[in-house]
């Protein structure tokens, strides 16, 4: 058995400073002094896939970051796993425990994890061990994960067995009085068949924003837009892991210090995929932050199936969840007026702008390789 520090302050040394994750009891040493030390950063996820969307921000942020999860999470997690941090190339530390490990008694839901944890994580070629349980193993474990993910540019993964960690108490602090929020601004006008279409949208977002904003564009038909408008070194393209770019885009804010503006821009179908983040994004209240959700109730990219975003009302959502301001628009000059206003007040701030089902029939998708985005993307943001 080890204690917390001992493996939090080794990998410190390392420079892993950026914490991130969802809960479970074996964790609870690790999460309990990470939170209380000052030297680190802690951000709480609603799920394990968030919480992967934010590590890999603060990554492309600057920071090293260690993401920890129970392994019935793992579920969660295979899809940014495999079409996040795979493709990009992204490591992380990724700690997840041996919950239902055979010949232990458990909760019966753990049974099958933990049976396959082990295997899932082979499957998905994520090089793993058991995680250190003695103080002078924690070293020669962290050496070999920064050398696998030195090699691979990809996570790394420890298993923790329960009781592997002695118990470390938790004083609990304050919560900080939340800031007020505005209420929402703006009104829908058009009707569906009236609206601007989705590429008239982000134009007018890129332009009102600039070129000193970080820009990250969603999967799918979002993304590929942005790319055919004009490729910049500012941009972002999230290629997969459908739901995650409110999260990259929160991580690449906390992970730099809000150094530079964060603007992202979501689809109706990714934010409600992962919904939660909104909570997570007003909890952490990122200062230089606008979600902009463009929202044409479709998946567009998969033949057009109706989303349930007609009877959801972002904005007031957005406010409710902690952001400070939240603009509706759905025609390009209230559109700019409401991305000018929200970028240049203190947030998170958040516009939902409907737009047209509508895209090219020729519509490319981007000529640079997601490694040549995020490359360029991260000696942007580092100049």
């Amino acid at each position: 058995m080890i204690q917390a520090p001992d493996f939090v302050q080794p990998a410190l040394a390392r420079g892993y400073s950026f914490w991130t994750g969802v809960p479970c009891s074996f964790l609870t040493p690790f999460i309990n002094y990470v939170i209380q030390n000052p030297d680190l950063d802690y951000v709480g996820a609603t799920s394990e896939g968030e919480a992967l969307g934010i590590a890999a921000g603060a990554h492309l942020g600057g920071r090293r970051t260690v993401v920890i999860c129970q392994n019935s999470g793992l579920g969660n997690a295979v899809n940014p796993l495999t079409s996040l941090n795979h493709t990009f190339r992204i490591p992380t530390l990724f700690i997840t425990t041996h919950r239902g490990e055979p010949g232990l008694a458990d909760e019966p839901q753990h049974e099958l994890m933990g049976q396959i944890t082990g295997e899932l994580l082979d499957a998905m070629r994520i090089p793993w061990e058991s995680f250190p349980d003695r103080a002078d193993a924690v070293v020669p474990a962290l050496e070999r994960a920064e050398a696998a993910m030195a090699a691979s540019g990809r996570p790394y993964a420890f298993v923790m067995k329960k009781g592997t960690v002695d118990a470390f108490p938790l004083v609990p602090a304050s919560p900080a009085a939340p800031e007020a929020a505005r209420a929402p601004s703006g009104t829908f006008d058009r009707a569906p068949g009236d609206r601007m279409p989705r590429i008239d949208a982000i134009r007018v977002v890129r332009d009102a924003v600039g070129e000193g904003a970080a820009l990250i564009g969603t999967t799918g038909k979002i993304g590929r837009e942005l790319y055919s408008l004009g490729h910049r070194p500012n941009q972002l393209y999230v290629v997969g892991s459908m739901g995650c770019a409110s999260g990259i885009g929160l991580g690449v804010h906390l992970g730099s210090g809000g150094r530079k503006p964060v603007v992202v821009l979501d689809g109706d179908g990714a934010a409600l995929m992962k919904m939660g983040t909104l909570a997570t994004i007003g909890h952490a209240a990122p200062s230089h932050f606008v979600h902009v959700i463009i929202d044409n109730e479709a998946h567009e990219s998969t033949g057009g199936q109706a989303t349930v975003s007609s009877r959801i009302d972002f904005a007031t959502v957005a406010t409710g969840c902690g952001y400070r301001g939240a603009w509706r628009a759905d025609t390009p000059a209230s559109l700019e007026a409401a991305v000018t206003e929200a970028f240049g007040t203190p947030g998170p701030n958040l516009v939902h702008v409907k737009v047209a089902v509508s895209s090219a029939d020729d519509l490319g998708r981007p000529g640079h390789t997601p490694i040549e985005v995020k490359d360029q993307f991260m000696r942007w943001f580092a100049a």
